[in-house]
């Protein structure tokens, strides 16, 4: 019984520990819960896959349970996620923040997280998926989550109302506030 817990029995297909088979099925719950924005996000393009077969940045055979493939939808191809650019991971990784977050509130009986900062990655997009990914931000805010982005991606200027601007003085920081209400 050790060894089949422990993920070194023979009949233990996925060479897999219980630990990782737990935590596994709360990844696979993240994923399906990211999947619903990623989508959006990517314009179709991309869903999260949890892999069984091995743990994410894992090289040897045995430990899986903890891996993720991305399923490209253009090309047909699943992918390991460090093949990923700067906006295909900004938008994987953000995506997954939000799965985990649905997934803690739906365990912790809607008891919401109810602010979220995003810091930087918004340079590393194109102005399609920008769009995605600023529908699925609205989307959380007039949900009532208050949603902080922090970027120096001007365009971002004209489409965020409300802003707190940092400038950077010798004698240290400077705030002010625009379309703050």
């Amino acid at each position: 019984m050790a060894a089949l817990t422990g993920g070194t029995s023979g009949d233990n297909r996925w060479s897999m520990s219980l630990s990782s088979y737990v935590l596994g099925e709360r990844l696979r719950a993240v994923v399906e819960a990211a999947n619903e924005r990623l989508d959006h996000m990517s314009a179709g393009r991309y869903l999260l896959q949890h892999d069984l077969r091995k743990t994410a940045g894992s090289r040897g055979r045995s430990g899986g349970g903890l891996g993720l493939r991305v399923s490209d939808g253009w090309t047909g191809v699943d992918r390991d996620p460090a093949t990923l650019s700067g906006g295909e991971s900004f938008i994987n990784s953000l995506a997954l923040a939000l799965g985990l977050a649905d997934v803690v509130t739906a365990e912790a009986g809607g008891a919401e997280i109810g602010t979220l900062f995003v810091d930087e990655g918004f340079g590393t997009l194109d102005e399609d998926t920008l769009d995605g990914v600023l529908d699925i931000l609205d989307g959380l805010r007039d949900g009532g989550r208050a949603v902080g982005i922090v970027s120096h991606v001007a365009e971002l200027r004209s489409r965020i109302t409300a802003q707190l601007k940092v400038t950077k003085t010798r004698r240290g920081s400077a705030l002010a506030t625009s379309g703050v209400g």
